[in-house]
């Protein structure tokens, strides 16, 4: 009688993991910063092992510390949210700078935050702006959204309303839905834009649709202002963004 193939392949695969777990462990225990970062991984999701937070950050920090820059990351989110490690903002900053010098998106991003909120690290908006601007460079949303909020508030930079604007769109045009709703009150306001209850309208509609708080509201709103005929054309603009991906809008 053949073996029964379905029978044999979870063995296979509980022999592959357990295989991969005694390699990449000596090969760990060694010093190899990369198997050291992918038994962090291991353990952080529970691959091959039982689910262990504090050996994950352990073997995290000894990659980090031979400049394994995705190692350092981790370990600046160990430490940022208290994973396997007690919660230290201040040496969760201190790996996130490594590689963010090293030009890591998200690791800017976080710093970027840190600085904001002054977690870690005085506030300085001055300094978060420096962060943030490196990743929105680069295409990061989130930092693109937190740039536009800085310069809508004139936080750490002059106040300018024609770049919040610009750095809104970007996250925008990424499905930003917050981004979206702030481009909807700025064209309200006319605030670094042309005045335009249709481009508002627009913008409002789009990030109702995205399920920002508040989208709907506002939208209707501003509708009351508005002619039928500026509604619908609002509408169509909407459709036309949504349909083209952002492009054009």
């Amino acid at each position: 009688m053949s073996a029964d193939p379905q029978r044999e392949h979870p063995i296979s695969e509980k022999a592959k993991l357990e295989t991969t777990l005694k390699n990449t462990t000596l090969r760990a225990k060694r010093g190899d910063a990369d198997a050291q970062f992918k038994l962090g991984g291991m353990y952080l999701g529970g691959t091959g092992v039982l689910q262990d937070y504090k050996v994950a950050a352990k073997w995290y920090v000894l990659a980090a510390k031979q400049g394994n820059t995705d190692a350092q990351v981790m370990s600046g989110i160990m430490y940022a949210t208290g994973l396997g490690v007690p919660q230290d903002y201040k040496v969760a900053a201190e790996w996130y700078r490594l590689p963010a010098k090293q030009g890591h998106i998200y690791a800017q991003t976080q710093l970027g935050t840190m600085f904001s909120e002054g977690l870690g690290a005085p506030q300085n908006y001055k300094v978060a702006a420096k962060w943030y601007t490196l990743a929105a460079k680069q295409g990061d949303a989130v930092a693109q959204f937190n740039l536009g909020w800085i310069y809508s508030q004139g936080k750490g930079v002059l106040q300018d309303y024609k770049a919040a604007v610009k750095w809104y769109m970007l996250a925008a045009k990424q499905g930003d839905a917050v981004a979206q709703f702030n481009l909807g009150v700025m064209h309200a306001n006319g605030d670094g834009v042309l005045q335009s209850y249709i481009h508002s309208h627009m913008w409002f509609n789009i990030a109702a649709s995205n399920n920002a708080s508040l989208a709907h509201s506002k939208r209707d709103e501003i509708a009351k202002k508005m002619s039928s005929a500026d509604i619908a054309e609002a509408q169509k603009l909407g459709r036309e963004c949504l349909k083209n991906n952002y492009a054009g809008c």
